[in-house]
């Protein structure tokens, strides 16, 4: 009866459409009839902080002095680190920088080199 596609947020089957838009009376969340269909791959793209997609394997070099929680260390602007690794979570890339060791970055304090 219902043919509309589940929430991609909550995973609810009680979505419902309204101009153009899948909405989710359960969490609230909306998105697109067309995000709909591009969502079979459910591929995340990552991107820098200049909008250039990241892929694994990429090196990139930060462009904001960051200091590392739980200690006095500072990666420092400029710092260029290679083979990042993409990862889910709010800290997107998995990375070793020369002197620190293994290290997460948000992507949006790097840029592609």
């Amino acid at each position: 009866m219902n043919n509309l596609p589940p929430c991609p947020a909550c995973g609810s089957e009680f979505t419902y459409e309204d101009n153009g838009v899948f909405i989710c009376p359960e969490c609230a969340h909306e998105w697109s009839i067309g995000a709909a269909s591009e969502d079979v791959g459910d591929v995340r793209v990552i991107k820098d902080a200049h909008g250039n997609v990241l892929q694994d394997g990429d090196s990139v070099t930060v462009i904001k002095d960051l200091k590392v929680k739980g200690s006095s260390l500072v990666v420092k602007v400029g710092t260029k680190v290679k083979n990042i690794r993409l990862v889910e979570g709010d800290h997107d890339i998995d990375c070793k920088i020369d002197g620190i060791g293994a290290m997460k970055l948000k992507s949006e304090f790097v840029k592609k080199s």
